[in-house]
């Protein structure tokens, strides 16, 4: 397990915490679990190919819950509303 997919998946969980780590405003943050989304589905290939069962496992339940941050800072209505008042304060 030392291919080229799996540094690509790497790096990109590397980028996605820090995205969210740095706290660099709502909309940086939202792409960070969009790109967790993308890294998670990765190493549910990459643990399904390798038959590391416990790595897809992980992951899968990554996913879901990066899938539920996508959902809270881009979809929740209760946050789209709170978007459009910091815009406009801004």
């Amino acid at each position: 397990m030392n291919g080229p997919l799996e540094w690509i998946a790497s790096i990109g969980t590397i980028v996605a915490a820090a995205m969210i780590a740095f706290d660099m405003g709502r909309r940086a943050t939202a792409w960070g679990f969009i790109l967790f989304c993308v890294v998670a589905a990765m190493w549910i290939y990459i643990g399904l190919k390798e038959n590391a069962i416990p790595l897809a496992a992980m992951n899968a339940v990554l996913l879901g819950i990066n899938a539920w941050g996508v959902w809270q800072y881009w979809f929740h209505p209760k946050n789209r509303e709170d978007s459009g008042k910091h815009e406009a304060a801004s």
